[in-house]
């Protein structure tokens, strides 16, 4: 039996509780918070995403960073797997749209109690308000940590799970990668990930608050397409928002810390430019002695028509017969390529996720060991692994924490 320390009460940490408890060792968890849970608690709305139901080929495909390191721990704890332990904790799940896996109450809570219940029931012993300043080491061996209340802890092994950056309210401050770079591990870089993005063009601030379905977003550099995804998309003060925006962050996040990008927005997309001209021309025959300005609301939310109108280049008080043909097919053009220009991401307090953290160079991927330290461990956020939003960052925490708190000897 080994003495078991673990920095982090989150998803990672407390799978990794209960595993390496399971297995008989003697396990003690420190979490500077006040309660465990702080990140699962937000997630989904308050809903924890638990896990996604699809294939594991649909898994793999929606990790963005280093999926291959995750071979082994995917499949030593999958997502039937999540969903079973959860089940037999007794939170009952359910599956909605896009494979979504979430408790039936809706309430994340039922989340961190089963796994609270279940660390009691294995005696895990929870230390909260317990913040870790070190690591200590002694030749390239893992011995214990130091506490910031100054007192030392002995070890035989320690699972750093400590989360990223993103939402600092939570108590993800990048402890885990000072405790990493300290104990000689490389770091990748780290940036806001699954994050809306703020936008040059004056019209966004008009339609904050819009939210837009059914449409598709490209992303270029240049000619260059870098993402495509049809779906649900939200204008804010500052921006873009939505599912198809806060998926596009983790393709295109580090180019646009560079430069400038564009957004082209199809606001039709079921329909071609010949089959939307021929809408808009049927739409007109039935306003042909209106107001040009009088005559588009049909085709759009209220409030995307006035901007509408006014990049079309076509007079607001032209009479709708008195416009050209020319003027017509620039208007389809504009509503088949609605264009902003990407300035940046939002910061990490609007991050679901970062992207970035701890090598996987310098992790096994069997058994999330590090390389470099014989009985030191990471899980989760802090490693450099994301994926889109569906549940696909849970289930790496999940799938990680085993593999660790199953790993140790």
């Amino acid at each position: 039996m080994s003495k078991v320390l673990i920095i982090g009460g989150g998803a990672a940490g407390m799978m990794a509780a209960v595993t390496a408890a399971g297995n008989g060792h003697d396990v003690y968890v420190y979490e500077k918070n006040e309660k465990l849970g702080k990140k699962i608690f937000i997630t989904g709305k308050g809903r924890c995403n638990v896990t996604n139901a699809g294939t594991m080929e649909e898994l793999f495909a929606s990790v963005i960073s280093n999926p291959k390191f995750l071979y082994s721990a995917f499949y030593g704890f999958n997502n039937e797997q999540t969903m079973d332990f959860f089940e037999n904790l007794g939170v009952r799940l359910k599956i909605e749209r896009g494979n979504r896996v979430f408790p039936v109450s809706d309430h994340s809570s039922d989340i961190i109690r089963g796994l609270e219940k279940e660390m009691e029931r294995l005696g895990v012993n929870i230390f909260l308000n317990s913040e870790v300043s070190e690591l200590i080491i002694n030749d390239g061996e893992i011995t214990g940590l130091l506490l910031k209340s100054g007192k030392r802890i002995t070890a035989d092994a320690v699972i750093v799970a400590t989360g990223g950056i993103s939402y600092v309210s939570t108590g993800s401050t990048g402890d885990g990668y000072r405790f990493a770079e300290s104990s000689g591990h490389r770091l990748t870089e780290c940036l806001p990930s699954l994050v809306p993005m703020e936008v040059k063009e004056w019209y966004a601030k008009e339609l904050q608050g819009l939210s837009l379905k059914n449409v598709t977003a490209a992303i270029y550099d240049g000619k260059k397409k870098l993402y495509e995804e049809f779906g649900e998309m939200l204008f804010t003060h500052y921006g873009v928002s939505g599912p198809i925006i806060i998926s596009a962050s983790s393709y295109i996040g580090k180019k646009l810390q560079k430069k400038e990008l564009k957004l082209v927005i199809d606001l039709k997309p079921a329909l071609d430019p010949d089959q939307l001209d021929q809408r808009i021309l049927r739409d007109f025959e039935e306003n042909k002695n209106r107001q040009f300005k009088n005559s588009a609301d049909r085709l759009f939310p209220e409030k995307l028509t006035p901007v509408m109108i006014e990049l079309s280049d076509i007079s607001p008080e032209k009479r709708v017969h008195d416009i050209t043909r020319e003027e017509r097919r620039h208007f389809v053009e504009l509503i088949k390529h609605f264009e902003m220009t990407l300035t940046g991401l939002r910061g990490y307090n609007e991050a679901i996720i970062t992207k970035g953290g701890v090598s996987v160079k310098d992790i096994d991927p069997g058994t999330m060991e590090s390389k470099r330290v014989k009985g030191l461990y990471f899980a989760g956020e802090v490693l450099d692994l994301d994926a889109l939003t569906g549940g696909y960052n849970l289930q790496i925490a999940w799938s990680t924490g085993y593999a660790a708190g199953n790993s140790i000897k």
